[in-house]
C-alpha cells in the first residue's frame, strides 16, 4: 500500500513514521479526520451492492459502473443521484432512491470490517489527540457502521452529510471537523480515499494521506 501525503494542492511523498505500510507524517499535526466508508471501515463493496440494488428498483440497473461508483465515493447519497440522472436523462428521485439504498446497506452490514491498518493507527491516536469522522455518509447510517465494528466511542466528534450544506468535495465538512474539535484547518491530518473526499480536505487546507481503495492495490 503506497500512501500520498499532501498539504493544500501540493503534494509529496514523505518517509516518516509507519504503521505496518501506512505512511505517516511525524509531529506535523494536531489533529486527526478520517473518512469513514473506505478508508477506516470496509464497506465499499456492499455499498456497490446496495446501489444497484437501489437503482434496478427505480428501474435504472446498470447505470452506475463500479468504477465510476469508487470515483465517486466520499458524496452525498442525493448529489450522486442527481448527477445520474443529468448523465442519462433519467428522472430518479433523490430522496426515494436513497432510503432504498440506505436500506439495501443496512442489509449488508454484518459483511463490513475495518481496514485494520488504519484502524491501527486511530487506535493509536486514542487519548493523546483530537480525532473526528467526516464522512458524505448519513448520520444514521455511519453511526451503525461504527457500533457495528465497535469503535463508536474512539472518536471526539462525527461530522456526516446530514451536518453541512454542502457535501463533499466542498471543504465544508472537514472545517467543520475542525471546528468542532478546535483545532485550525492546517493543523489537521485528513485520510481519505476517494477522489471527492481528498479534494474536500485539501480545500480545507488540510495534509492529507490518501488511503488507495481497493481496487487500486
Amino acid at each position: 500500500m503506497a500512501l500520498v501525503i499532501a498539504v493544500g494542492s501540493d503534494t509529496h511523498y514523505a518517509a516518516m513514521a509507519t504503521i505496518g505500510s501506512l505512511t505517516l507524517p511525524d509531529g506535523e499535526y494536531s489533529a486527526v479526520i478520517f473518512d469513514c466508508d473506505g478508508t477506516l471501515v470496509h464497506t465499499m463493496p456492499a455499498h456497490f451492492e446496495a446501489w444497484c440494488e437501489a437503482l434496478a428498483q427505480y428501474g435504472a440497473a446498470n447505470v452506475l459502473a463500479e468504477d465510476v461508483f469508487y470515483a465517486m465515493g466520499g458524496r452525498p447519497t442525493k448529489d450522486i443521484v442527481m448527477d445520474l440522472n443529468a448523465e442519462y436523462g433519467l428522472s430518479l428521485d433523490p430522496a426515494r432512491v436513497a432510503l432504498s439504498k440506505r436500506e439495501a446497506f443496512l442489509r449488508k452490514l454484518d459483511r463490513v470490517e475495518l481496514i485494520e491498518e488504519v484502524a491501527d493507527f486511530a487506535r493509536s491516536l486514542r487519548g493523546k489527540m483530537p480525532m473526528a469522522i467526516a464522512t458524505g455518509g448519513s448520520r444514521f447510517v455511519i453511526e451503525k457502521t461504527l457500533r457495528v465494528v465497535g469503535i463508536s466511542d474512539w472518536f471526539d466528534e462525527v461530522i456526516t452529510a446530514d451536518d453541512v450544506k454542502n457535501g463533499k468535495p466542498a471543504p465544508d465538512i472537514y472545517l467543520e471537523a475542525a471546528l468542532r474539535l478546535g483545532v485550525r484547518p492546517e493543523r489537521c491530518l485528513a485520510l481519505e480515499d476517494a477522489p471527492a473526499g481528498i479534494d474536500s480536505a485539501r480545500a480545507a487546507g488540510m495534509m492529507v494521506i490518501e488511503v488507495p481503495c481497493p481496487m487500486s492495490v
